[in-house]
């Protein structure tokens, strides 16, 4: 498996999970279909959050970056928040 975590922070990120929060319907409709889905968590944190995606391998990772991206810039790029941080890798240890 593979994981993706994406962080924003900074001017913009409390609004942008404002509106992920208020569109989640919309947010898990958009992701649940990427290839390989696994899992998808969203986090708040206090100036921003986080949001992890899990998937079969990279490919699906990478799929659920460009359609996370693609969304922010139809819905929120009004909003001002940065690009997320973005961590990667191989899943060495699931437990449920």
């Amino acid at each position: 498996m593979h994981a993706v975590v994406r962080t924003y922070s900074g001017s913009g990120a409390k609004k942008l999970l404002d509106l992920l929060e208020e569109r989640k319907q919309e947010i898990e409709a958009l992701i649940r279909p990427v290839k390989g889905f696994v899992s998808y968590v969203l986090i708040r944190g206090t100036d921003g959050g986080a949001s992890m995606t899990v998937c079969q391998d990279k490919a699906g990772t990478d799929e659920s970056v460009r359609v996370a991206g693609d969304w922010i810039r139809a819905h929120a790029a009004g909003i001002g928040a940065s690009a997320p941080t973005v961590v990667e890798g191989s899943v060495i240890l699931k437990v449920n």
